[in-house]
């Protein structure tokens, strides 16, 4: 029981983890790296004015989030979904 209980634990931590992480990406490129101090969200025609170094670093974290976001599909394919259509 106390392993099935740590290998559920594990899998719950990695799937918050990888929410956390798209969440604060998500939070980063629309509210904390923004062009003008009084806007956020998107760019829109601010990206044309827009500093390259600001641009270069919301296309990182812009980057990461797709790759936590891919990652929890991948893991959320290969976890639950694949079991749940197994049983089908």
């Amino acid at each position: 029981m106390n392993k099935n209980f740590f290998f559920k634990g594990l899998h719950y931590f990695v799937i918050i983890n990888l929410i956390v992480e798209i969440c604060y990406c998500a939070y980063v490129v629309f509210f904390v790296l923004k062009a003008d101090p009084n806007a956020s969200g998107p760019l829109w025609d601010a990206a044309a004015t827009a500093d390259f170094e600001l641009i270069v670093k919301r296309r990182l974290y812009a980057i990461e989030c797709w790759i936590g976001i891919v990652g929890l599909m991948i893991y959320l394919a290969l976890t639950e979904f694949k079991s749940m259509f197994r049983n089908n």
